[in-house]
């Protein structure tokens, strides 16, 4: 098959799944950048709370590797904007859709099994999104940050399974 060939193939193939998938398929390098700091930024703050109201040491631990980890993620994709002169979002912008993404968690004993279900879910989704962009972007710095970020979220979804069996 020829290379423009395989090309059409390949970028149909995308097009497609664009069509049936989720928003975090096909997404632009500055489209990633603005989802994935929010999807950070959410996870931020969810992990500070939990850090703030769980009594496990346990929970308290996981929330550290989780804090610092997305932390420095989203220090690495602002870089990364700022590298490529990417038109991001506004911090504002960014701020209110990390809100909407916070799960809500009740108080009490059930706020650790909350909080443990809702990091491992919300940990897969992150997983796929940059799997996803891994393959698909022709971006070498988004494409890199994907490959380096990937084995800490899935120690977080090992940690979070971990915790959420515990509960």
């Amino acid at each position: 098959m020829s290379r423009m060939a395989t090309r059409l193939r390949n970028a149909s193939l995308v097009t497609i799944l664009g069509l049936f998938a989720s928003s975090a398929f096909a997404q632009s390098p500055a489209e990633f950048i603005n989802d994935a700091s929010a999807k950070g930024m959410a996870d931020i703050e969810a992990s500070r709370l939990a850090h703030q109201k769980s009594e496990s040491k346990e929970v308290k631990d996981y929330t550290i590797v989780v804090i610092n980890d997305r932390t420095t993620a989203n220090q690495h994709l602002a870089k990364i904007a700022k590298q490529l002169d990417l038109p991001v979002a506004p911090r504002d912008e960014v701020v209110s859709e990390a809100q909407s993404l916070m799960p809500e968690l009740q108080d009490g004993a059930s706020f650790d099994k909350a909080y443990a279900s809702s990091q491992v879910k919300t940990t897969e989704e992150a997983i796929e999104q940059l799997q996803q962009q891994a393959q698909t972007t022709d971006v070498p710095e988004i494409k890199a940050f994907a490959e380096e970020t990937l084995p800490k979220l899935q120690n977080h979804l090992q940690m979070a399974k971990a915790l959420q069996a515990s509960r």
